[in-house]
């Protein structure tokens, strides 16, 4: 039987994709007591980064707003690789993302929407966190975007 949130996933046309391989020594999500954290997610499709860049350079803010739709669906595959059933998040509790920026771009809140939006979809209301949207120099493999999410759980059945 599909969950809730799966079946809120449908809705929306979205598929959640397999859990991207780590890139280094570590795993890309990990329980801590009621909360699931995820290492950072990239905008993988298919194991690819469909763009590469700096965001306010060779990425608009516009493509990368839906680069961080995509690194939150991936981080949603993640806590569900965790939790196993998605109807056991009871919050979206942080969005942590980070925009690899052109020196000059200062819309990172902007393209961090994308994340944010994507969850409060998926989730309702308890899609609804606190966010934080850096700017840096560069990302790994040259991605433009990363996000990653703090989620607290209810029901744990150890």
């Amino acid at each position: 039987m599909t969950g809730r949130v799966e079946a809120r996933l449908s809705e929306l046309g979205l598929v959640l994709p397999e859990t991207a391989a780590p890139a280094g020594v570590y795993v890309p999500a990990v329980r801590s007591s009621r909360y699931v954290f995820t290492a950072g997610q990239l905008p993988l499709v298919d194991g690819k980064l469909p763009l590469t860049g700096k965001v306010g350079a060779e990425v608009t803010a516009e493509e990368a707003q839906d680069l961080a739709r995509t690194c939150a669906l991936n981080a949603v595959a993640a806590v569900k690789s965790v939790v196993r059933d998605l109807d056991r998040v009871a919050r979206i509790v942080k969005v942590t993302g980070f925009v690899a920026s052109a020196p000059d771009f200062t819309g990172q809140p902007g393209v961090l929407n994308g994340a944010s939006e994507l969850l409060g979809e998926v989730f309702g209301e308890q899609g609804r966190h606190a966010r934080s949207a850096v700017g840096v120099a560069v990302l790994p493999l040259d991605a433009p975007v990363e996000v990653e999410l703090q989620v607290e759980i209810d029901g744990w059945d150890d």
